[in-house]
């Protein structure tokens, strides 16, 4: 008797849990998420965002999925605790200020540390689609500065 008292309190302690689990849990259905084009206030040529997540307490991250036309890119920008890309389709590439354009493809990981200056797009005659991950500091998750020239975006790669 005391064994079956043991089991039935496990298993009820266990259904209880996975209820509780499941109840917090929040799903995002693909196709429920309302993507919009990137405003010309930050992005030069056609960008695409889909927020994927936002930044739940205490998950302090948020992530976006980016598709940019050909000759798109971001302005130059900083993230105060940094940002990770995860390119999953095309070619794009991902510059440091002060440093060569690095081309970027599906499934390059690029970090960028906290305060590095810097700026992602397509190539110009290819699209690239990637997945920005980044942290708040200070309720800020990215610094937005001015739009890469053509000159800047025409520059050498490595």
């Amino acid at each position: 008797m005391k064994t079956s008292t043991l089991t039935l309190t496990a298993i009820l302690t266990l259904a209880c849990a996975g209820s509780a689990l499941a109840e917090g849990m929040q799903v995002s259905r693909n196709g429920s998420r309302e993507g919009f084009i990137g405003s010309g206030e930050h992005f030069t040529g056609t960008a695409y965002v889909e927020p994927l997540f936002a930044a739940n307490d205490p998950f302090r991250s948020n992530g976006g999925e980016v598709t940019f036309l050909p000759g798109a890119r971001s302005n130059w920008h900083t993230h105060p605790a940094g940002q990770v890309i995860v390119v999953t389709g095309g070619t794009g590439w991902v510059q440091e200020e002060g440093g060569r354009k690095v081309v970027m493809q599906a499934g390059d990981v690029i970090w960028t540390p906290p305060g590095v200056r810097h700026w992602h797009g397509a190539t110009d005659t290819t699209a690239v689609t990637h997945i920005a991950v980044q942290q708040f500091k200070d309720g800020e998750n990215v610094i937005w500065g001015e739009p890469v020239s053509d000159e800047q975006y025409a520059g050498g790669t490595e």
